[in-house]
């Protein structure tokens, strides 16, 4: 049993508790003081209610006594349970040895790591197990200073922070009692460097993965955004491939770094080449400084690329050089920079065949197919429709401080099977005029002005161009590339698609579909 007494800070106080409890012949287990705090801590064994209640009434009855109850743990057996659950629960292994480096407390996780059982070191000196750091010496400096060392502990190594520890002695001066040992193996400092370069894993929320494709491609891209190597993300156009790198930046190792966007359709080859790389003074007509290119301002943070199929030959080359090495020269200029930038890269096109027509540099494909994410179109994710037109819904009504309309069982229905060919973009777009132009609290699907749509002819482009001929080989070449990963060879792909093995083995020279034009 035991108490806590609340009381004044008067003399002889602790002495009358004291009394009564021998008055009642009781064995006083411990007692602990607080003047601070003005308590005063006892610990008995337990006794009847009657003679309990009586104890209580007569500690009461002493002057400057406030008030006496019952208490769970002394102060020094609360901070004994603390401390021990402290070090069993903790992942690292913990060594407390006195100023003779004599253990004095070891943890499980060092146990565990030593392979030793607990009676083989506490006690024994740590010091013929300890190779790498005299420990002993150091014990008995003049002046014990933290370390952070490389040590051997039963043929095992270990980054150790060896830490002093001091308890006050007389008139402030400090007094050595020994050290602390923390010892971090290889594996734990590996997982503690995962998680320091893991960025905001959250920034894929605004993606809206609730369809099994965007939760597989959002599943390998958080794997992705962790290492190094450049990203290719293939989609068509509005599917949300600068928001996927963006997620990317943000979950990475990088994240408080610069993540700067370029699009490559929008910029003719000489100024693409400058604003990537930069130039160097007078190397532009009217430029007389030196100018720093994307590249440079990126300088441990993140480049995107957008639709890199849209760079010109010569520039894919000096692309490639600086993936290879992270080198390059600015335009005009003679000395090397480098520097180090994370590539992620977009496109709509067809790369591989890019590649066979000889638009596109092989090796620079290879070299940015390392890591590839295919953002697949709205139309086939129909679980994610509803949920980011609630959210884009949401986010208009917010900016017209109105509040948010429900969209109607009509209109869901019709958002899930309408084609989008202009994916989560035409989505948007739809939604941000019908919410400005809204006068109810509801949305139908008359507010939303779309182009034609029929479930028996599909969607009606009106600006189709080329001719039928053309569209039945673009969709052919597709169906086959998409076939070939898993149907590896002309005649398994014949067999699937009921044709002869001469007829395939045709289509597949004539689109360039081979198994170095595409990844299986």
């Amino acid at each position: 049993m035991r108490l806590e007494i609340h009381c004044q800070d008067r003399l002889g106080i602790a002495q009358e508790v004291l009394q009564i409890l021998v008055s009642y012949q009781l064995d006083l287990r411990g007692i602990e003081v607080d003047p601070l705090q003005g308590r005063i801590y006892v610990s008995f064994p337990g006794i009847e209610f009657g003679t309990f209640q009586e104890l209580m009434a007569k500690i009461r009855r002493l002057a400057g006594v406030d008030d006496v109850k019952t208490t769970a743990f002394l102060p020094s057996e609360r901070e004994h349970n603390e401390l021990t659950t402290l070090l069993r629960t903790l992942p690292d292994g913990i060594i407390a040895v006195d100023s003779k480096a004599h253990v004095t407390i070891i943890n499980e996780a060092a146990l565990d790591a030593l392979s030793l059982q607990r009676d083989e070191v506490e006690g024994h000196l740590l010091t013929p197990l300890l190779k790498g750091f005299n420990l002993s010496r150091w014990l008995e400096g003049d002046d014990v200073l933290a370390q952070t060392r490389r040590v051997e502990i039963q043929n095992k190594k270990f980054i150790a922070d060896l830490l002093p520890v001091m308890v006050p002695g007389e008139q402030e001066q400090e007094t050595l009692a020994g050290a602390v040992l923390n010892l971090k193996s290889e594996s734990r400092l590996g997982e503690q460097m995962v998680v320091f370069k893991k960025g905001d894993q959250e920034s894929f929320n605004n993606l809206h993965a609730h369809s099994n494709l965007m939760r597989k491609v959002v599943r390998e891209a958080k794997k992705m955004a962790q290492l190094d190597a450049p990203i290719l993300i293939m989609g068509e156009t509005g599917t949300g491939k600068e928001v996927l790198a963006r997620a990317c930046h943000a979950a990475s190792g990088r994240s408080g770094k610069p993540f700067l966007a370029v699009n490559m359709a929008a910029m003719p080859d000489n100024v693409a080449e400058s604003e990537l790389f930069g130039h160097g003074p007078n190397a532009m007509p009217g430029a007389t400084d030196a100018k720093k290119g994307i590249f440079e301002q990126a300088n441990k943070g993140t480049v995107f690329l957008d639709e890199v199929g849209e760079m010109s030959r010569e520039l894919q080359t000096k692309l490639l050089r600086f993936l290879q090495d992270g080198c390059f020269r600015r335009v005009g200029d003679e000395n090397e920079v480098r520097v180090d930038v994370r590539v992620i890269c977009t496109t709509q096109k067809d790369l591989p065949s890019m590649v066979q027509e000889g638009k596109f540099r092989e090796d620079l494909y290879y070299r940015l197919n390392v890591l590839s994410l295919t953002l697949p179109p709205l139309r086939e994710r129909k679980q994610d429709v509803v949920p980011l037109a609630e959210h884009f819904i949401a986010r208009f009504a917010a900016r017209l401080g109105r509040k948010s309309p429900r969209l109607t069982e009509a209109c869901e229905h019709f958002l899930q099977h309408y084609p989008w060919p202009g994916n989560v973009r035409q989505l948007e777009n739809a939604l941000y005029r019908a919410v400005t132009l809204l006068e109810s609290n509801e949305l139908d699907k008359d507010q939303l002005q779309l182009p034609s749509y029929t479930s028996d002819l599909g969607y009606l482009e009106k600006d189709f161009e080329g001719t039928l001929d053309e569209a039945v080989k673009a969709f052919e070449a597709d169906l086959l590339r998409k076939l070939f990963p898993a149907y590896p060879s002309s005649r398994q792909l014949a067999k699937k698609l009921g044709l002869s093995h001469t007829a395939v083995a045709n289509k597949l020279r004539d689109y360039g579909i081979s198994k170095k034009s595409v990844k299986i």
